[in-house]
């Protein structure tokens, strides 16, 4: 599954920084490249885990959003819009344009139905996106791999703004155009008293700045609207409650390293970096430095909290409802407290009256409690020079606290260390791999049976099926994000979502492509495949022919120690490049185990901002593609990890690194067109097929076996 993943820079500064992030919500908001510096990699602790016991078992005009618009549910849109506007001019609000993001308080990829906020007033169901609404104006900003099904989504009231197209204006761009000077721009840091204990900003703290900077060009003002959310206002009693779902323990034979050893692992951070505490807001990374896991958003195994961290205790911030009594028991034994979610902002100012230096890393954490500490800061009487802070760094005593608050902005430590994965974690991530690619042999199995014989099937029908399949299979938990299950011209919609009442039926003449990933209990899996129920056209082989020559190419890549990944990217797409054809999103992002299908910091991508080093034991896709707009849709998806290379040479002393395939699900030879191939990727493509039947046939009987074996075969270059 493809992502757009960025990464974040380190500085040390106190109270006054420079916009050493880019933004993780408003993604859209801005493409200018922020200043980076070397991040500090905290050591990893290695233990390798027992197995889990497994069961045998030429691209086309798009067409405007209107043609595609269902009937009925433009009016719908265009009710909310109307409803929304006549809230602009209450008292209290007073604006004339309003902010409306993707994310949650936490700047989370995939969020609880209740903070869908953008979804619900645009109808744009896509995990990425910016909505800006004016008096009588409304824009959704998305990526690439977003634009056709926003065509489908938005009905006419909306312009759709292609973001990274030539000519594109950023939203900040755009409003001090349309807008008059003097005009006020709203964003939401608070909810209704409803769910005010479960968000407090929606905007990271580099995020809001940025944009208030940016506005300002055309003389207007960002506004925050502390008393409800206008969204909220008209979403009323129909919008789904918070969350409630326990939270569960992550077995330390899966995690490999227990919270004393990684809590012990951030302190020695903090030391270092002259802190004395952290605020840590990503909830994956909350996830994986204390080895729980939870269930508040779909697909990600996760569970809504903030999480400080002290040089001598840590205070978790969670609803307690939501803590069984195993899970309070590992928290007491790690020396970890309870506090309760809202009281998050009253702990950042407690630790400023406490002249703790905070570690924040404003490219996540929340506006809210960076403007929180900071305020908090000049209220308590430091000397002048405390309170001039922009050229001072920390200076600790022995229990790492300096004479007056100051904060400490870099990038979150977990989020590399979490990056790279221990042995445990890699054991985890290859056993359910395997187990998926049984489940991935009996889906494909049946799928070509039910063709074969003109069973009519939709293309949700056929991602339940194989969700069934999955369920099967031995520490499944849940699919790791919703199924891509596109048809012919729906292939073409990188991150297509069949709907029931919408959706297409699989076409046996047409191309087919399922992306697809499973949550285990020990890993998380994420695959791509292209198939043909038929006989495919000349055109159709050789666009997927040059997609897996990419693959194969990235695949065999060696590269130096310290190279970032967006370096590697060009390898996937230069066979696309010889006849002048490409893709619109990122070759690989990073996966968590057991944890988030997307994560950072690290990525492959034609976004060079990015130059976060890939290391060993990281986890990145391997996802090449192609697409013609309303016609079909080409991608390919394995994940590897990170590995040394033990090479002839060490040119500079270095060392160099290499990938290692995860994923072992057979590629479809009849799309190939061999004479396009080299010996080499021949044998390459031979080799992956042997060992698919090697690893995984030991784990299948019957049809679903044969047909492994019948695409495994060898195929020979004439």
């Amino acid at each position: 599954m493809d992502s757009s993943l960025s990464t974040s820079t380190t500085m040390l500064t106190c109270s006054s920084k420079l916009h050493h992030h880019p933004p993780r919500s408003f993604r859209f908001l801005s493409f200018s490249l922020p200043i980076f510096r070397k991040l500090g990699i905290c050591p990893k602790f290695l233990s390798k885990s027992p197995n889990l016991t497994v069961r045998s078992s030429s691209s086309i005009t798009a067409k405007p959003s209107w043609e595609f618009q269902k009937k009925g549910r433009g009016q719908e849109q265009d009710n909310k819009l109307r409803a929304l506007r006549e809230i602009f001019t209450r008292p209290g609000v007073n604006v004339d344009a309003y902010i409306i993001p993707s994310q949650d308080a936490h700047q989370s990829e995939f969020i609880a139905e209740c903070y869908m906020r953008r979804a619900y007033i645009s109808g744009f169901t896509g995990s990425a996106g910016t909505a800006v609404i004016t008096k009588d104006k409304a824009a959704l900003w998305t990526d690439g791999r977003y634009f056709l099904q926003a065509e489908k989504q938005l009905n006419s009231s909306w312009d759709l703004m292609r973001a990274g197209n030539m000519g594109v204006p950023t939203p900040s761009q755009w409003l001090n155009t349309v807008l008059a000077p003097g005009c006020r721009i709203g964003i939401d840091p608070s909810t209704p008293s409803k769910f005010r204990a479960w968000e407090q900003f929606l905007f990271s703290s580099d995020a809001a700045k940025e944009f208030k900077e940016d506005i300002s060009k055309g003389n207007h003002e960002l506004v925050f609207l502390y008393d409800f959310n206008l969204v909220d206002k008209i979403w009323k009693e129909s919008r789904p409650n918070p969350p409630k779902e326990p939270i569960r323990l992550h077995d330390l034979k899966y995690a490999g390293v227990n919270v004393s050893s990684k809590l012990s692992c951030l302190r020695s951070e903090l030391r270092n970096a002259g802190a004395s505490a952290i605020v840590i807001s990503m909830l994956d990374e909350i996830a994986w430095l204390l080895n729980l896991r939870g269930n508040d958003i779909r697909h990600s195994p996760v569970m809504y909290a903030y999480l400080v961290v002290e040089i001598d205790g840590a205070k978790l911030f969670v609803d307690d409802t939501k803590v069984t009594p195993d899970v309070m028991e590992h928290l007491t034994n790690a020396g970890i407290e309870l506090r309760a979610y809202e009281s998050i902002l009253s702990e950042i100012e407690s630790l400023a009256a406490h002249g703790a230096n905070l570690w924040l890393d404003t490219s996540s954490v929340n506006a809210a409690i960076v403007n929180a500490y900071e305020s908090a800061c000049y209220k308590y009487p430091w000397d002048s020079a405390t309170k001039s802070r922009r050229k001072r760094t920390a200076n600790l005593d022995s229990n790492g606290q300096s004479g007056g608050p100051c904060a400490v902005y870099r990038s979150s430590p977990v989020s590399l260390s979490k990056a790279v994965k221990n042995d445990a974690e890699l054991e985890g991530m290859r056993n359910c791999h395997l187990r998926d690619a049984a489940a991935l042999a009996q889906f494909w199995a049946w799928l070509e049976d039910e063709i074969q014989r003109d069973v009519v099937l939709t293309e949700v029908e056929v991602a339940d099926k194989l969700l069934e399949f999955r369920s099967h299979q031995d520490g499944f938990l849940d699919t790791s994000f919703d199924t891509i299950s596109g048809s012919g011209a729906n292939g073409a919609i990188i991150h297509y979502k069949p709907e029931s009442d919408s959706c297409s039926t699989v076409d046996g003449k047409k191309l087919f492509l399922l992306d697809s990933g499973g949550q285990y209990i020990d890993g998380t899996t994420d695959i791509t495949r292209t198939v043909h129920f038929g006989e495919p056209s000349a055109r159709e082989r050789e666009c997927f022919t040059r997609v897996l020559q990419g693959h194969i190419a990235l695949d065999q890549a060696v590269f130096p120690e310290n190279t970032p990944g967006f370096v590697l990217d060009a390898f996937a797409r230069s066979s696309l490049w010889k006849v002048g054809l490409d893709y619109r999103h990122g070759t690989g992002h990073g996966v968590g185990a057991a944890l988030n299908v997307h994560e950072g910091p690290h990525s492959i991508s034609f976004r060079f901002g990015n130059i976060t080093p890939l290391l060993t034991g990281m986890i990145v896709s391997n996802e090449p593609g192609y697409y013609e707009d309303h016609h079909f849709g080409i991608r390919i998806e394995n994940l590897l990890y990170v590995k040394e290379e033990d090479t002839p040479n060490r040119f500079g002393g270095i060392g160099y690194l290499g990938f290692e395939k995860l994923t072992f699900v057979p590629i479809q030879t009849k799309l190939v067109d061999i004479s396009l191939l080299s010996v080499a990727e021949v044998e390459w493509l031979n080799s992956y097929h042997l060992q698919v039947w090697e690893k995984v046939s030991p784990l299948l009987d019957g049809s679903a076996r044969q047909w492994l074996w019948n695409n495994t075969q060898p195929i020979a270059k004439l």
